[in-house]
């Protein structure tokens, strides 16, 4: 590789974008495609160690296997002139920590659709198996129309074993750290979602969780102190939205939601409406009512037709001569012969 260009001049540089010190960032063109992209360079000095040459090279390719609106695409990887490279979608816009930056904390709603985004990428990431292990603001990049989009991932996975003892990337990273990443152990999905509440209540109250003066000092503060509530610097945060904060910075993993996809579920928007209840039609009377009813009605008839037709005369009173009825018409079914009787009724019982 030249200082300009990269995989024999296809990726010609452009400008920097960002420098650390694990790797650098740079905007550049895609001279095949005729496209923009951003190429990621590893350090010299860290593409000395074969380790995390190999890794960084192994994870860059599985993070090309994402594909997600919240994740930032990766073209292509490999290797020129023993320095390993990244090439990925080159997002136009600016990352969190340059919006809080110039804006400070954010409206409840704002921050909460940021988190959001961030959720559906990582519960995306976790179902293919990978995590990140370096969410912070650094790496959420917030495209100019509201779209935000994961960075990072085949650097965070590759760094695992020196992240922490990088000079100059420790701080700025520490700070989203799970407390079982600061003290060495192995990073899960867990700390994902550890790192994502800790940039969502960065952006709620413009402040970090902690503040420290190096990583074992982050340690100890986890350890030993409670972070200050979210309403207890920003009032104005809905109560759901603080509970879901400070469930994501539980210092046990099993306190925390237990997925990205949890965590999404949580931020997304409440169920604006009930339920909607199912209405249950009036159930017709069943066939056996019916009868039973056609039955009682038909037994009504004759005992009023026997008063009718003796006039309501005591038995020894001298009989008068019965007057001819007709029969109840014969109804085709048991509503019908219902009916039937009661209009019977109605005509004769009266005479």
């Amino acid at each position: 590789m030249t200082e300009t260009s990269v995989a024999d001049g296809r990726y010609r540089l452009e400008r920097p974008l960002g420098h650390g010190g694990m790797a650098s960032v740079y905007l550049a063109r895609d001279s095949e495609l005729d496209r923009p992209v951003a190429v990621k360079l590893l350090a010299e000095n860290a593409a000395g160690d074969d380790g995390l040459r190999q890794r960084f090279v192994r994870e860059a390719r599985l993070a090309a296997r994402l594909s997600h609106p919240n994740i930032v695409s990766v073209f292509d990887a490999g290797e020129d002139g023993g320095r390993p490279y990244i090439v990925m979608e080159h997002v136009e816009g600016e990352t969190l920590a340059e919006l809080l930056a110039g804006r400070g904390r954010l409206p409840a709603d704002e921050a909460r659709g940021l988190a959001l985004q961030a959720a559906r990428g990582l519960a995306h990431a976790h179902t293919a198996g990978l995590v990140h292990r370096d969410i912070k603001p650094q790496n959420l990049l917030l495209r100019d129309e509201g779209t935000l989009k994961i960075a990072d991932f085949g650097i965070a996975r590759a760094a695992e074993g020196t992240a922490l003892t990088q000079a100059g990337t420790v701080l700025g990273t520490a700070a989203y750290l799970a407390p079982e990443q600061a003290l060495g152990e192995e990073a899960t999905p867990a700390a994902d979602v550890y790192s994502l509440g800790a940039v969502l209540y960065e952006l709620l109250t413009g402040k970090p969780p902690y503040e420290f003066d190096s990583l074992a000092d982050l340690a100890d503060k986890q350890r030993r102190h409670a972070i200050a509530p979210v309403r207890e610097l920003a009032p104005d945060v809905p109560r759901d939205l603080e509970d879901t904060v400070m469930r994501c910075l539980a210092r046990n993993p099993a306190y925390r939601p237990a997925s990205a996809a949890e965590l999404e579920r949580e931020l997304g928007p409440p169920n604006a409406e009930p339920p909607t209840e199912r209405l249950t039609a009036p159930r017709e009377p069943s066939r056996r009512l019916l009868w039973l009813g056609a039955v009682g009605a038909a037994a009504l008839a004759a005992a009023l037709l026997a008063v009718t037709l003796t006039g309501g005369h005591s038995s020894n009173q001298p009989s008068a001569k019965p007057r001819a009825v007709p029969q109840i018409p014969r109804g085709a079914d048991v509503q019908e012969q219902a009916r039937n009787i009661a209009a019977w009724l109605r005509r004769y019982s009266t005479r």
